[in-house]
Order: C-alpha cells, then sequence, then structure tokens
C-alpha cells in the first residue's frame, strides 16, 4: 500500500517556459534544472516537470495541482493575474471551501483552494 505522494509529474512543452511559470509567476522554488527533467518545491509536495516527446500528444484530463496561498485567496488570484494568468472562472464558492481553476504556461490544469472560514 502507498504511504505518501512522492511526486506529481507534469508534462511540459517548453521546459525554460516552464521554470519560469513555477518559480516567477507561482513563487516556488526549483530544486532542480535541467533540460527533460527538472524538480519544483511546492511545500510537501515536489513537482517533477517532464518535458513531453515531441510525438506525444496533449490530451485532455488528468491531474489537477491545487495550491493553497499564503496569504489571502482573492490577494493572490489578484496578484496572479497581475502577472498575466487568466482565470476562466474566477473564484467559485462552496461548502467545502473556495477555488480558483487556472492552467499553467503548458496549459496543465492548476487551482488554489482556499478551505471554509
Amino acid at each position: 500500500m502507498a504511504k505518501s505522494v512522492a511526486t506529481v509529474w507534469v508534462p511540459v512543452d517548453d521546459m525554460s517556459r516552464a521554470l519560469t511559470f513555477y518559480d516567477k509567476t507561482l513563487g516556488l522554488t526549483i530544486k532542480d534544472r535541467g533540460d527533460d527533467w527538472s524538480e519544483i518545491d511546492a511545500g510537501t509536495l515536489t513537482i517533477g516537470l517532464n518535458a513531453r516527446e515531441h510525438a506525444s500528444a496533449h490530451s485532455g484530463g488528468g491531474a489537477v495541482i491545487t495550491f493553497t496561498p499564503d496569504s489571502d485567496l482573492d490577494e493572490e488570484v489578484r496578484r496572479l493575474t497581475e502577472a498575466g494568468v487568466t482565470f476562466a472562472g474566477g473564484i467559485s464558492d462552496h461548502s467545502w471551501g473556495r477555488i480558483a481553476a487556472f492552467k499553467d504556461s503548458e496549459g496543465n490544469d492548476l487551482q488554489l483552494y482556499s478551505p471554509p472560514q
């Protein structure tokens, strides 16, 4: 039985662009940098950026990485919007919390999450 998640692999077309997005836009730390594989420190999780093979087509669906901002959700959405991130659905409120969905520089699904107050 698995006891934890070690890494989430995220396919990327342009490693440099993806590293800039996760480092400069999201403010996460680059642990390891390479042409085919790079690692991002996301607190208790490592995000592995895996260079997509040119023959590999983009597919729909897949995992969504959810981040908990270290500031107010509205403030973080504002900051990321100013950095060029688009939140297609804005912020949605639910009984279990608030989310704001967006995509990384490579088209992968991400979201911000804030638990209910």
